[in-house]
């Protein structure tokens, strides 16, 4: 590939002596199942936790064909990640990107678990953010607009703070 194929096609990887790999929080809600659909697609080696708390195992029926070399689902709890626990789970795997998909955002939620929403939004990225330092990884934090309440103007400016009661 010439520079100017670079140039037409910046977001090319360049070849790789291993895999990328990827750590998706949240990867077996909805949004997070189709990060992990969309990245072992593209070859990564993708790392899955998640604590079911909304999450389902069903959502990732597809990421099981990858084999055990691609894919591993692992049952943890972002807001309670503490440094033995990375070493403990992670000591082998150097990951290059992490993928914080962990945020329940169904109104339901909202008046079931706030405190959990709130830790895991602070406390849980917290360690994530900790994890992507040790591992010098990319990292890329996302949640749901349903966290501002139902809107009540359409579209929303960035200018608009929410309809929270």
């Amino acid at each position: 590939m010439n520079l100017d194929d670079k140039r037409k096609n910046p977001a090319t990887p360049a070849p790789q002596s291993r895999p990328r790999r990827a750590l998706v929080a949240g990867g077996a809600g909805f949004i997070g199942s189709h990060m992990v659909d969309f990245l072992l697609e593209r070859g990564y080696q993708v790392t899955v936790i998640d604590n079911l708390i909304t999450g389902r195992m069903s959502n990732l029926e597809s990421a099981y064909h990858h084999g055990a070399d691609r894919y591993r689902f692992l049952k943890l709890n972002i807001n309670e990640l503490l440094p033995s626990t990375f070493a403990h789970h992670f000591a082998d795997e150097k990951f290059d990107e992490i993928y914080n998909l962990a945020s329940p955002a169904s109104p339901v939620d909202f008046k079931r678990i706030p405190v959990f929403i709130l830790d895991t939004a602070t406390h849980g990225h917290k360690n994530l953010l900790e994890l992507a330092r040790a591992h010098d990884a990319k990292i890329l934090f996302a949640s749901s607009s349903e966290v501002y309440g139902d809107a009540e103007v359409h579209p929303q400016p960035e200018t608009y703070h929410g309809n929270v009661s």
